[in-house]
C-alpha cells in the first residue's frame, strides 16, 4: 500500500519573550496509509494539537515538512478539514446553512442542485434531518459536533483532522458520536488523524495509536497497531482478547511519561569561568582506532574552542577500568561501548545500579569477528562451516574473546553465533579480554578467536594469526559502536560543561569523517600516548581497502569507521532498544518493562540537539524504522518483548519494572 501522508522529520520551535526558544516537537517521522485512522495520544503539552495544525497547514514546521499525495503542505486547503473541540459553527446560520457555507465555497464549480444534494446527504449522514433548520443555540453539544463533522465531510476532504472532537461531551453522547464517526469513515474511506486523551476512544476508532513523549522536544515514543477487524462495534472491541493488553500498554506508556515529568528538575548551575562550571576534565578512552574523535578534539583544539581549557585524555587498560573510573568519579566522561550506559544504569550482572547518560554516539561500525588461521586451513569460511568444525570436536571447548559484556562485540558475536544454531554459552566459551590483549591470547592458543575493534583485527590478519570471517557492519549495518558516557549526577551538576564537551566532540567527529583529514588523523592515533600502533595495522578500513585474510583481494568497505555521516551522532532510541533486548537475551540485565522511561533517561537527546544547533550541524535524528539484520530477521521497536521472546536460543529472560525514582548516582 502506498504512502498517503508523510510527516518527514518535523520540528516545531517557538520563540520565547526572553529571546530563548521552546522546542515543542522534535524529529516527528510518520507515514500514514490511505484510509487509515491514526490517533495521537500523549499528556497535555506534548504537541499533539501543534502537529495537527501543521498537518492542516494552519502552522508551519521549523524543520522538515508534510507531504500529502506527493505534494508538500504549506497552507490550509480543502483537501484537509479540521473538526475542533469547540464546534466552530456560525451562530446566526442554521445547520443546513453552516454545511452549505463550506460546500458552496469549495464546490462552486458544481451546479446548484448538485451542491444542494450533497448538503442534504450529509445532513442525513449525521442524523440531523429534524434539526436542519435550527441554529446552533437551539441544538445540543452533540448535535453541534455532528454539524461540524458533516461540514468537514461534505467537501470530500482527502484528510480529516479531529482535535479532541468529543472531549467536551457527556459519556453517552460521546459514545454515540464515536460509533457514528466510525461508520461514516468506514463508508467513505476517508483518512483520519485524531488528537485524543481518551485511551478507549483511540482503541475503538484507530488502526494505529501514536504515543508522544512529554515536551519539550516531544517525539514519537511508541506506536501501537490496533488489530481489531472492521467493521467494529464497541462491544466487539471490548470483548476482543487483545483489548485489555493494548489498553494496558497505552496506559503504561502514559504513566511512564507522568513519572518522567515529575522527576525532571532544573539543576542548579554554578558558573566557574568561560561560562562553564568546570573546565578541567579527565576523559577516559581505550586505544582503538575509533577513539579518533577524542584525540582530534584534543590535538586540533576543539576542546579549547569551546572553553574546555584543561582536558586530559586518560588511556585506560580495559572497558572495566572505564566503568570503574566513571563510577568512582576519577573520570569526568569517557568513550564507552554502546551498551555501557544502559548496563551501568540497570546494574549489569547484578552490580549496584549507577545512572549513566549519553548525549551522543561517537562512532559506528569498525569491528570484525576474527578466527584463528587454523580454522581457515580446515576450510571454515562461513558460519555454517564453523558450526560443523565445532561438531567435529565435541570434546573440545572453543573459546572466543570479547571486550566487555555490554559491548557490541559481545552482543553481535552472540547474535551471529546463535543465528547459526550455536549457543554462545554452551557450544563455545566466551571470555572477557581487553582489546590490546587479544593478539597475545590468540598467539598462545588461549582463545580460538575474538571480536574486537581496530587495529587489533588487522594486526592479527597481517601477522598471519587469524582472519575476519565476518565484519560487524554486515550483521547490522551502521550500528552504534562507541558513545560518550557521563554519570547522570555529573551531567546535572555541570550542564554547560556537558554541552561544551558534546559540541567539541561533534565538531571533532565531523572532522574525522572528512577523508582528506584521515592521513593526518592516522599520524595522531599512532602516537604512543594514544593507540600507539603500527600505521600498517591501522590503515585497513580507516583509509585503505580491508583485507580479511582469506586469500581474496582487499575490499573497500564504505564507512568501515563512521564518525559523523548519515546522522551518526544522534543517540538513537531504536538501536539502543535493540541493544537492550540483546543484553536481556543473555541475562546481562533484566529487560525493563518501562523501557521507554529507561531509554529517555539514559539518552540526553536535548543536550545533543542543543549542541548540534549551536555548532551549525543537523540535529535531525535517524528514522524510527525497524532494523533489518543479516539473517533476514526484523526488529520492530514497538514490540521489543515479543521480539525478545521469539529467540530459540536465549537465557532465562527477566522482565521487570525498573524503579527509576529509587536510582541514585552513588558509586
Amino acid at each position: 500500500m502506498s504512502i498517503f501522508v508523510e510527516i518527514d522529520h518535523v520540528d516545531r520551535t517557538f520563540s520565547l519573550p526572553d529571546g530563548g526558544q521552546y522546542i515543542a516537537l522534535k524529529n516527528i517521522e510518520l507515514k500514514i496509509q490511505k484510509g487509515e485512522f491514526v490517533s495521537l495520544v500523549g499528556h497535555s503539552g506534548c504537541g499533539k494539537s501543534t502537529l495537527l495544525n501543521i498537518l492542516a497547514g494552519l502552522d508551519q514546521p521549523s524543520q522538515g515538512g508534510v507531504i500529502l499525495e506527493g505534494r508538500q503542505v504549506t497552507s490550509p486547503g480543502p483537501d484537509r478539514m479540521v473538526v475542533f473541540q469547540n464546534y466552530s459553527l456560525l451562530p446566526w446560520l442554521t445547520v443546513r446553512e453552516n454545511i452549505a457555507l463550506a460546500v458552496d465555497e469549495v464546490m462552486s464549480h458544481l451546479p446548484k442542485g448538485e451542491r444542494r444534494g450533497i448538503i442534504e446527504h450529509h445532513i442525513d449522514l449525521v442524523g440531523l434531518r429534524a434539526a436542519s433548520d435550527k441554529r446552533p443555540t437551539q441544538i445540543s453539544g452533540g448535535m453541534k459536533q455532528r454539524v461540524a463533522i458533516a461540514r468537514a465531510l461534505a467537501i470530500r476532504p482527502k484528510l480529516l483532522l479531529l482535535d479532541e472532537p468529543f472531549g467536551a461531551l457527556d459519556a453517552l453522547t460521546r459514545g454515540g458520536l464515536q460509533e457514528q464517526l466510525m461508520r461514516i469513515c468506514e463508508e467513505s474511506q476517508v483518512t483520519c488523524v485524531m488528537v485524543t486523551h481518551d485511551v478507549d476512544e483511540a482503541l475503538l476508532l484507530s488502526d494505529r495509536v501514536v504515543l508522544l513523549t512529554n515536551g519539550p522536544e516531544a517525539h514519537i515514543g511508541q506506536m501501537i497497531e490496533v488489530p481489531f477487524p472492521r467493521p467494529r462495534s464497541r462491544m466487539d472491541v471490548v470483548n476482543h482478547p487483545n483489548y485489555y493488553s493494548l489498553r494496558g500498554e497505552i496506559v503504561y506508556f502514559l504513566n511512564q511519561q507522568k513519572r518522567a515529568k515529575q522527576r525532571r528538575a532544573q539543576p542548579a548551575v554554578a558558573i566557574a569561568s568561560n561560562g562553564l562550571e568546570k573546565v578541567n576534565l579527565d576523559l577516559g578512552f581505550i586505544p582503538l582506532t575509533d577513539c579518533a574523535p577524542l584525540v582530534v578534539a584534543k590535538e586540533k583544539g576543539f576542546f579549547e574552542k569551546h572553553g574546555l581549557t584543561q582536558v586530559t585524555l586518560n588511556r585506560e587498560p580495559s572497558w572495566k577500568a572505564i566503568a570503574e573510573g566513571i563510577g568512582s568519579g576519577r573520570l569526568d566522561a569517557a568513550q564507552m561501548v554502546a551498551g555501557m550506559p544502559l548496563g551501568l544504569t540497570l546494574g549489569m550482572n547484578g552490580r549496584p545500579r549507577l545512572p549513566v547518560v549519553t548525549a551522543m554516539t561517537l562512532s559506528r561500525n569498525g569491528n570484525a569477528i576474527i578466527l584463528s588461521k587454523s580454522f581457515l586451513d580446515e576450510g571454515v569460511r562461513s558460519l555454517s562451516d564453523f558450526k560443523e568444525a565445532i561438531a567435529r570436536t565435541p570434546d573440545r571447548t572453543h573459546t572466543l574473546g570479547v571486550v566487555h559484556g555490554s559491548s557490541m562485540h559481545n552482543l553481535m558475536l552472540r547474535y551471529w553465533l546463535a543465528s547459526g544454531g550455536i549457543d554462545p554459552d554452551r557450544d563455545v566459551g566466551l571470555v572477557v579480554i581487553p582489546p590490546a590483549q587479544m593478539i597475545s591470547n590468540l598467539k598462545t592458543g588461549n582463545i580460538d578467536g575474538y571480536s574486537a575493534g581496530e587495529p587489533w583485527n588487522s594486526r592479527a590478519i597481517q601477522e598471519g594469526l587469524g582472519y575476519a570471517i565476518q565484519v560487524d557492519s554486515e550483521i547490522l549495518p551502521e550500528h552504534t559502536e562507541k558513545v560518550l558516557g557521563v554519570r547522570e549526577d555529573w551531567a546535572n551538576r555541570y550542564p554547560e560543561t556537558h554541552l561544551a564537551l558534546v559540541k567539541a566532540l561533534l565538531e571533532a567527529c565531523d572532522y574525522c569523517d572528512d577523508r582528506r583529514n584521515r592521513e593526518e588523523i592516522l599520524e595522531l592515533l599512532c602516537q604512543p600516548d594514544y593507540v600507539g600502533a603500527d600505521p600498517m595495522h591501522t590503515r585497513p578500513g580507516f583509509l585503505d581497502p580491508y583485507d580479511r585474510g582469506m586469500g581474496e583481494d582487499p575490499q573497500l568497505i564504505l564507512n568501515y569507521n563512521q564518525f559523523s555521516v548519515r546522522k551518526t551522532n544522534y543517540p538513537d532510541e531504536v538501536e539502543a532498544l535493540w541493544t537492550l533486548t540483546q543484553m536481556a537475551r543473555w541475562g546481562i540485565v533484566p529487560f525493563p518493562r518501562n523501557w521507554i522511561e529507561v531509554l529517555d533517561r539514559t539518552r540526553r537527546i536535548d543536550v545533543f540537539g542543543q549542541a548540534a544547533r549551536e555548532v551549525g550541524l543537523l540535529d535531525i535524528g535517524r528514522d524510527r524504522n525497524p532494523l533489518h539484520l543479516f539473517d533476514e530477521s526484523t526488529f520492530d521497536p514497538d514490540h521489543p518483548i515479543d521480539y525478545l521472546k521469539s529467540f530459540a536460543i536465549k537465557r532465562d529472560v527477566q522482565i521487570e519494572e525498573i524503579a527509576l525514582d529509587q536510582l541514585t548516582s552513588v558509586s
